[in-house]
């Protein structure tokens, strides 16, 4: 799946990820390839995205995630 990782600031992260783990409001939550169309509010916390086994971690400030079609974007509102 395609994930964004997008601040106000900079685009963090662009590219194909197999996983990526959400700090939800209503309690953490993971997205894999081909999830169900789904839009959240991210409360603060690490978004762990996993390349191939690799774990790269940002902690963000809050945010919105939308998922549709195979790609993930996520729009944070700070990376700390």
């Amino acid at each position: 799946m395609h994930l964004e990782i997008i601040t106000p600031d900079k685009k963090v992260f662009a590219g194909e990820a197999d996983a990526v783990t959400l700090p939800g409001t209503e309690g953490q939550f993971q997205v894999l390839n081909r999830h169900a169309p789904l839009v959240s509010t991210l409360g603060k916390g690490n978004v762990v995205v996993d390349v191939s086994g690799v774990k790269q971690t940002y902690v963000i400030d809050g945010g919105v995630v939308e998922v549709l079609n195979n790609r993930v974007l996520v729009l944070a509102e700070a990376i700390l």
